[in-house]
């Protein structure tokens, strides 16, 4: 495996973990994890990059190794804690962002809001929401509610040999290696000697907050940058938003510059299932146009 090294920035109040790969002198790129997941995530795909590049990936807030709100969550938080990200590693050129699940949904916002600082961009199975109606709203503030009265828990495990296991039934594909080697960097011990996931548990409360589609497609319409769509033909998602094809296609037409994809024999996870493949369309995609 290549090596990482980990830098703490204080990003907006916060402690944030920012792991490293490359040398300092490479190009650029910056990968971002999606939900319930962390920055070594990537170590299969950066693994498998045929160039040397300066990988820069957080861990966003309240997951890995970087501060809780200990709190709910906002969404437009994390475009802002990747502003700061790029003021900092990249102040003076426009980047190179690929981001999974979550984080394509936050990139694809960002270099919407933020089309300047984007040059080239990579979605991972990042779909978007299904739109929501106004007159959810009562049920969703209600179950927010409840939720937050309750509190928020996540499940622990024996050891880092169970979680490994939870991580294989959830994605048949990986390996033991890989399986351990993720739950090594995506748990914390807990006081009673078990293991927890390294995530705020507030990150499974509702989100009160509705879904408002429209505003997305907006911020996508106003994207600069060319994109690179990539989907799992197996991925459970992919499948789901896939079936509304009129859905799907409005998606797809809604970025000026986007070219789709879908890799064979991998799942949501598709950076862990097929990092090689990935990494070949990836690299294809950022050489081109380049001197």
């Amino acid at each position: 495996m290549k090596s990482s090294t980990s830098e703490f920035l204080t990003i907006r109040g916060l402690k944030s973990h920012v792991r490293l790969w490359g040398p300092p002198g490479a190009p650029k790129l910056f990968l971002l994890h999606g939900w319930m997941d962390c920055s070594a995530s990537f170590q299969f795909l950066v693994d498998a990059f045929a160039r040397d590049w300066r990988v820069v990936a957080p861990d966003w807030r309240g997951f890995g190794q970087s501060q809780w709100n200990d709190g709910p969550y906002w969404f437009p938080d994390y475009l802002a804690d990747l502003e700061r990200l790029l003021d900092h590693y990249s102040p003076d050129e426009a980047a190179r962002l690929v981001g999974h699940s979550m984080g394509g949904n936050i990139v694809g916002l960002y270099a919407g809001a933020r089309a300047q600082r984007v040059a080239k961009l990579v979605i991972l199975e990042g779909f978007g929401l299904h739109p929501t109606e106004p007159a959810e709203a009562p049920h969703r503030y209600a179950r927010w509610l409840d939720q937050a009265r309750a509190g928020a828990s996540l499940r622990s495990y024996a050891d880092v040999g169970e979680f490994a296991q939870r991580l294989q039934r959830d994605n048949p594909r990986l390996t033991k290696v890989k399986a351990h080697f993720l739950a090594r960097n995506f748990s914390r011990p807990l006081p009673d000697g078990r293991i927890g996931y390294a995530a705020d548990p507030w990150h499974r409360v509702t989100n009160p907050v509705l879904y408002r589609f429209e505003e997305a497609r907006a911020c996508w319409r106003a994207v600069s940058a060319p994109v690179l769509w990539v989907v799992a033909r197996d991925s459970h998602l992919y499948r789901e938003f896939a079936g509304r094809a009129d859905d799907y296609a409005a998606r797809l037409a809604s970025f000026p510059d986007v070219r789709e994809e879908v890799l064979e024999d991998c799942g949501h996870m598709l950076h862990h299932d097929q990092p090689a493949r990935l990494a070949r369309s990836i690299e294809a995609f950022l050489a081109e146009g380049s001197a």
